[in-house]
């Protein structure tokens, strides 16, 4: 089961990631950009993915990990239960957040170096 920390690790693999706070819980953005955050209440991630479409499908694909509240009615957010997802998939997602929201200048940098 991913932790915080294990998506802190995860994200600060991606650069211009910074580790700050939103709504009074931790979160990671990219260069002022929202990512993810921590959410409690249950105890779920908060996170940014492309589109509506990638929303709807993870929430009906896998509703035993992704939900969402009338809140993030759309919106292009999906709440992630950590003790149910998969490391591998948490890392893809976290990717996502990190490149819907990094400039094309430093996903270049990233892409070059790795």
């Amino acid at each position: 089961m991913p932790t915080w920390d294990d998506v802190v690790s995860i994200g600060s693999r991606f650069p211009g990631v910074e580790v700050t706070t939103s709504y009074g819980t931790p979160s990671l953005r990219i260069r002022e950009r929202f990512m993810c955050r921590l959410r409690t209440g249950p105890d779920a991630l908060v996170l940014r993915v492309s589109d509506l479409g990638e929303r709807e499908a993870l929430l009906q694909g896998e509703p035993e990990t992704f939900f969402s509240t009338p809140h993030y009615d759309g919106h292009p957010y999906v709440l992630v239960r950590l003790e149910s997802i998969d490391p591998t998939e948490l890392a893809e997602l976290l990717e996502e957040a990190w490149r819907i929201g990094a400039p094309a200048k430093l996903i270049a940098e990233h892409e070059a170096s790795a």
